[in-house]
């Protein structure tokens, strides 16, 4: 049995610039961390004594004789894409709701191919994962994804990931003092805002029109850099927060449904309580509303948001883990025989036994 841990990501600056539709011609480059809220996959080889022969539980239960007959998208193509021929049970669990603009879809795909492979025991390096799981969800499922979700599930930590126009994909971990580090994970605030909403569907409203939008992409890659001269620099971290308001008007500018009214209302009384800037995570249109907050602020920013969800959380540098690992029981093909007609003959007899009438 295996179990991974993959971590969902939290994008600062850069949100757009990722997608090959841009980067391939443009470039791109976005600063994003993970955080410790997790994806958590087990994954094993499943014994021959059932009627399925593939298992996958999530927010359905799927009992599956073949790979073919997989609802789950990710689920059927990864099976597929590592040419798994034996029978598997799949559970997954997350610390954070799906379509909230966490990259929990990525995290699952990250996970579950790390899962995999360590079932097969092979050992998945981190870039191997990244663009695996890129290349399964761009061109495999044909999802209107991105490529940054992919890199920080596998890579964890906190990162400047620069897309570049030949395809490759660099990523520079960000190295501050610790006190500068801490400062400013003190002065971030998630809030979740209840509104669910699928990121190929948001992005789609702004993906296909990438071209009569150099200006506002080309600001947003800007603003990398300059994030980073002020993490860098001795400026004041208020200048951070500043810059997501910035960002965050320049990003709703790429579609219509990057915010709507319900979000736009919440975001302003934040910065009417003492944010400084923010963003929704991800996309856009719903899911987690990430804030800037100065520590004297934060009691009036609750306040004004008493209505959502406060997530605290902490940065995280791990990346996906395997973080346990049962080696199987060694069956033979003779052992597995027996032990499959020992269960027919178990289950002859129990419609043999008469149930008590009531």
């Amino acid at each position: 049995m295996i179990i991974t841990r993959t971590p969902y990501r939290i994008s600062f600056f850069g949100g757009g610039t990722d997608y090959p539709a841009w980067y391939m011609e443009h470039g791109g480059a976005v600063l994003a961390t993970t955080i410790d809220k997790y994806c958590y996959l087990t994954c094993r080889f499943l014994p021959p004594f059932f009627e399925h022969k593939i298992r996958i539980v999530y927010s359905v239960i799927e009992n599956c004789n073949s790979v073919d007959e997989i609802r789950h998208p990710s689920v059927r193509e990864i099976l597929k894409y590592l040419n798994v021929q034996r029978g598997v049970e799949i559970h997954h669990d997350g610390d954070l709701p799906a379509r909230s603009g966490m990259g929990s879809s990525s995290a699952f795909t990250v996970g579950l191919m790390n899962a995999v492979h360590a079932l097969h025991g092979r050992f998945a390096g981190k870039k191997k994962l990244a663009l695996d799981s890129i290349e399964l969800e761009q061109n495999i499922l044909k999802e209107t994804v991105g490529s940054q979700d992919q890199v920080m599930a596998a890579h964890g930590g906190f990162n400047h990931v620069v897309f570049h126009t030949s395809s490759e994909i660099s990523v520079r971990p960000v190295i501050l003092p610790k006190n500068r580090m801490s400062a400013l994970s003190e002065r971030l605030m998630l809030f979740y805002t209840g509104i669910k909403r699928t990121a190929s569907h948001v992005a789609c409203s702004y993906v296909d029109g990438f071209e009569t939008k150099r200006r506002q992409l080309r600001m947003l890659k800007n603003m990398v850099d300059e994030a980073l001269e002020v993490l860098s620099g001795d400026k004041d971290l208020n200048y951070f927060g500043e810059l997501l308001h910035e960002a965050w008007i320049f990003k709703k500018s790429l579609g219509a449904r990057v915010s709507n009214g319900e979000v736009d209302g919440i975001y302003d009384a934040a910065r009417r309580a003492g944010a400084l800037g923010g963003k929704i995570t991800g996309a856009g249109g719903g899911g987690f509303l990430l804030l800037y907050v100065p520590i004297e602020c934060q009691k009036d920013v609750k306040r004004a948001l008493s209505g959502l969800l406060h997530v605290p959380f902490e940065f995280e540098s791990s990346g996906s883990q395997v973080i346990y690992f049962d080696e199987e029981e060694d069956y033979s093909e003779a052992e597995k025989e027996n032990e499959h007609r020992i269960s027919m003959i178990c289950r002859e007899m129990d419609e043999m036994i008469p149930t008590e009438s009531t």
